[in-house]
């Protein structure tokens, strides 16, 4: 008797994902056990393995469609078995809603030859996509750098250079043929994501005639995990009423015991980063103003027993991931700096499991690394505040009326007024400027 393959129930509150791949293609066999598809859910990768030994002998769900947990996904079973026309415990899937756009663009859709199998080329990243088509890229020409061979944009890159300096330039451009882009310049240290000509406020003219739009409008399908952000950050700006408050702090004494401590951590093959003081100075202030650390309910005001801190790491050109430092409160600055570069290697490796990102009480972004100074983060529900933390500069501030050189950061708080109040949101962000200028 066939087998059918049940989409499970991930997470205590995850109840539904998207199907993201299938590993293997109707009529090939598959091991017990054996990882047979992908499932994204809270924006976690999730391989499912198949519950029997057979064949794949039809596949119910396919790529791109959101499912309820316990929906019929596939069934296996041996050549030529038939498969029970219906199923009480299936459900009826939602597919992924072809209309919705990013970036704005309209809703016409993009002329391209046909998708390859996904079992050929694997999980194919919109940027991905839209890069090969933009440089005329067969993309199963391409040996993908990622995990389990995955294709990444800075692989389409490189093949289309390849590609250009081994052959001879083209006389003229073909109708229809991608425009260069301008030609900024490879920006120096600590000017990154600064084209050239926009420094020092002067607007120079660019070193090439700026490209001309595209003659077709395109359309980008979001991935399930921009799909899912996107659904998350409107679901909070409608929920809570978002106030951000700014202040900054000298990292001068942090900055001292870190490049003190760097070397004894490394000894235990730990990371010192300046994102565990902030980590451990939220947490000092979480536990003076316990109503950072709690959700507004139907019932009144949920506080947390224990600090659950979601630190945010970007996946690149797929998003952004918070995964959870749980009891954040009992762990020391050499656990918070270990808890923090093994979730961040498992966040980048598409290696957490969806409980690690499900059940934070208070959530960190650090937008500095794109060298922003301070930005105005929107908060990750049910939570009631975030902290953002700006790009560390030296600036000259004055200290005892005397002008002193020291590294500077902006940390803005956005929390929800519904809650709480501005004073106590100033109260709170001044604990953690204290906690970072005190450090010892």
């Amino acid at each position: 008797m066939a087998t059918k393959v049940v989409m499970p129930q991930l997470g205590e509150s995850v109840v539904e994902g998207t199907v993201t791949q299938w590993l293997f293609q109707e009529g090939e066999r598959v091991k017990e056990y054996e990882p047979l598809l992908e499932v994204n859910t809270d924006k976690v990768d999730t391989e499912i393995p198949s519950p029997t030994e057979g064949v794949l002998l039809k596949i119910v769900v396919p790529a791109g469609t959101t499912v309820r947990a316990g929906s019929v996904l596939a069934w296996i079973g041996e050549a030529g078995e038939d498969i029970p026309e219906s199923d009480s415990s299936a459900v009826e899937p939602k597919p992924a809603p072809q209309e919705d756009v990013a970036f704005g663009e309209a809703t016409r859709p993009m002329a391209a030859t046909p998708p390859r199998p996904r079992r050929e080329l694997g999980f194919i990243s919109p940027v991905v996509a839209h890069l090969a088509q933009e440089h005329n890229v067969d993309l199963s020409q391409v040996r993908g750098s990622g995990m389990g061979g995955r294709i990444t944009k800075r692989d389409v890159l490189n093949f289309s250079e390849e590609r250009r300096t081994q052959s001879p330039p083209p006389a003229a451009s073909p109708p229809g043929a991608p425009l260069e882009s301008p030609a900024w310049e490879t920006p120096g240290e600590g000017d990154l994501f600064r084209p050239t000509e926009m420094m020092f406020g002067e607007a120079k003219q660019p070193k090439t005639t700026p490209p001309q739009p595209p003659a077709t409008e395109r359309v980008i399908p979001l991935t399930p995990v921009r799909k899912a952000i996107a659904d998350h950050m409107l679901l909070s700006k409608r929920t809570s009423a978002h106030v951000t408050t700014v202040m900054e702090a000298d990292l001068q004494a942090v900055t001292q015991h870190l490049a003190a401590h760097k070397p004894v951590y490394a000894r235990d093959n730990v990371r010192l980063t300046y994102t565990a003081y902030f980590v451990a100075a939220a947490v000092e202030a979480l536990k003076e103003y316990r109503i950072f650390n709690a959700s507004l309910t139907e019932k009144g005001l949920l506080l947390h027993p224990t600090v659950n801190i979601g630190v945010a790491v970007s996946l690149g050109e797929d998003g952004l991931i918070v995964p959870i430092i749980r009891h954040a409160e009992a762990i020391s600055l050499l656990g918070l700096a270990r808890a923090i570069a093994d979730l961040a290697q498992r966040a980048r490796n598409r290696q957490l499991k969806p409980e690690e990102v499900q059940g934070g009480t208070f959530s960190i972004t650090n937008h500095g690394v794109g060298r922003s100074l301070f930005a105005t983060p929107i908060i990750n529900q049910p939570q009631c505040a975030i902290l953002g933390v700006g790009v560390i500069q030296k600036r000259a501030v004055v200290i005892h009326d005397a002008i002193a050189i020291r590294p500077m950061v902006y940390l803005s708080l956005t929390f929800d007024h519904r809650i709480i109040d501005g004073a106590i949101a100033d109260g709170f962000l001044a604990k953690v400027v204290e906690r970072l200028e005190n450090w010892r």
